[in-house]
């Protein structure tokens, strides 16, 4: 029991630190050798927690391999755009000036129900209101509304609005994260000052969040029971 919990553990950890290594995606954005390689480094993960006889080692090179091969298939596929086609293939146009282009459903094996539900899914919710509608080769679905169905935006209505500024959390829970400061420009020294003009302790902050145009928010903690 021992021994089967020890390895579980292990080759978590080596499939986290793959993981890690290959990049951060979701599921569906990976691309096809991403999703090859996680589903050989699932399996090969299983063998040596089952088999108690077999070494780590049995499991953990080819894994090591698999995550080689892929950084390696990666950087081709920055360098050269035909090695990137050939495997990940090319975005499709599925939808063109408000046409369903059936020819190109039929080469996706994509089906109208999926077409529609990917649709739906964009904030489309009439065919009519589509302008462009492409495939892309992680098999997401990026979707143009025509000027007439899509939101009005500021600039379109002459509106002028303030500047964009990045807001995050730089106290969590009475903790202070040393990387969210740098993110908006700001340091511990600011920090302190904002809380003793506020007459605020950092054991008393539950949330605070600054933002690059100087704004900040203060939510202090709740009194347990209360």
């Amino acid at each position: 029991m021992l021994i089967s919990l020890v390895r579980t553990v292990v080759m978590y950890v080596a499939i986290l630190i793959s993981v890690r290594l290959m990049g951060k995606r979701q599921i569906s954005q990976l691309q096809t050798s991403e999703l090859v390689v996680t589903l050989l480094i699932s399996e090969l993960a299983v063998m040596p927690i089952q088999q108690h006889d077999d070494p780590l080692w049995n499991g953990l090179i080819p894994m090591l391999v698999l995550v080689v091969c892929e950084i390696v298939v990666s950087l081709l596929m920055l360098k050269c755009g035909k090695f990137r086609q050939a495997v990940c293939g090319n975005p499709m146009i599925v939808i063109q000036n408000g046409r369903v282009l059936q020819d190109q459903m039929r080469r996706l094996r994509m089906s109208t129900e999926d077409l529609f539900e990917e649709l739906r899914q964009a904030g489309a919710f009439a065919l009519e209101e589509v302008a462009y509608a492409i495939v892309e080769t992680n098999g997401e679905l990026s979707v143009l509304k025509k000027s007439a169905a899509d939101s009005l935006t500021p600039k379109q209505a002459g509106v002028n609005v303030p500047e964009e500024a990045l807001e995050v959390v730089v106290i969590s829970d009475g903790r202070i994260s040393q990387h969210s400061l740098k993110l908006c420009g700001k340091d511990p020294h600011w920090l302190r000052e904002q809380l003793k003009c506020q007459g605020t302790e950092l054991s008393e902050v539950f949330i605070m969040t600054a933002r690059t145009d100087g704004k900040q928010l203060i939510i202090k903690k709740q009194p347990k029971g209360g």
